[in-house]
């Protein structure tokens, strides 16, 4: 047994099965205060990338309409996230969907509950955003939820995932009466095995949505270990752990080329799978990841 698993880890890779099969069509996160940083987005991504925009609590929707302008201008496809518990009212989410649409022509988003503890006004989940009818009311075409692979403690405490799981169906349901397009976000991962048994478990509950995959671009261990940390990233975070006992890994910037690699490869032997393309968060910097990711495209 020991051979022959020898042998498959030296084997060439299939066709199909390389870097550039899951990091097709790839989208990216960014913030406006990063963004700000960039000098020309249109240097680092090719045109009509996906770029996210993170809607960190306190920001103000005009730092966030002006980014989305500007990403829309240089030819990008842009979602900005709509935080539940950060919206204070539904007119305030009315006038951010007209703002949004009006100054920088946005038809697609991000819904999630956001990270505060306490709501600010009645919303305190996506679900009730999307019960709004504010996003099909709009027109938006493209409509993204997050997931969580490992799990999520602050909605299921008890680490059964059967709220995750409820919500899910729920969301499915919705994607059946919405005109939009659905589709899961997850949070980022660094080790394909816990995302691959959620996505067939998905499948056999009958959610069939399509997965983009969170996974961080290359930065520093120790950034990563505390990013992970703090957003509650869970059986992955091993990996991250084992290599920091490595000391030849140690001093070596992390890069998401294993996990891709699996998911890729995942993707290839199952055509059916719901796992779609990566989703890249730079948590060592959006120019860093960019490059990479160019780097990595062609590989087949």
């Amino acid at each position: 047994m020991a051979i022959l698993n020898f042998a498959r880890r030296n084997a060439p890779e299939p066709s199909g099965a390389g870097l550039g099969a899951i990091l097709d069509g790839f989208s990216i996160e960014v913030m406006p205060r990063t963004a700000e940083k960039i000098d020309d987005f249109c240097a680092l991504l090719p045109a009509g990338t996906r770029v996210y925009i993170a809607h960190i609590d306190g920001t103000p929707i005009e730092d966030m309409v002006r980014t989305a302008a500007r990403l829309t201008a240089q030819g990008f496809e842009v979602m900005p996230h709509f935080a539940a518990r950060s919206i204070p009212d539904a007119a305030t989410l009315t006038d951010w969907l007209a703002r949004y649409q009006g100054e920088a022509g946005i038809t697609q988003g991000l819904i999630l509950a956001g990270d505060i503890a306490l709501p600010r006004g009645p919303f305190d989940s996506s679900m009730q955003l999307l019960e709004t009818g504010a996003f099909d009311r709009a027109g938006f075409t493209q409509l993204h939820i997050a997931g969580h692979p490992e799990g999520n403690r602050d909605i299921d405490p008890d680490g059964s995932e059967a709220m995750l799981m409820t919500a899910l169906r729920w969301k499915t349901a919705f994607a059946a009466r919405t005109d939009a397009d659905v589709a899961i976000a997850t949070q980022f991962v660094f080790d394909a095995a816990p995302v691959i048994a959620w996505a067939d478990r998905l499948k056999a509950e009958g959610i069939a949505l399509p997965i983009h995959v969170g996974v961080a671009g290359p930065a520093k261990l120790q950034t990563l270990i505390r990013f992970a940390i703090a957003c509650g990233v869970g059986a992955s975070l091993k990996v991250l752990q084992k290599r920091a006992m490595d000391v030849s890994k140690l001093v070596k910037p992390y890069e998401p080329t294993e996990i891709l690699r699996d998911l890729a490869r995942h993707r290839m032997e199952h055509p059916d799978s719901l796992i779609k393309q990566a989703h890249i968060f730079p948590l060592g910097g959006i120019t860093a990841a960019a490059h990479w990711v160019s780097d990595h495209s062609g590989d087949t």
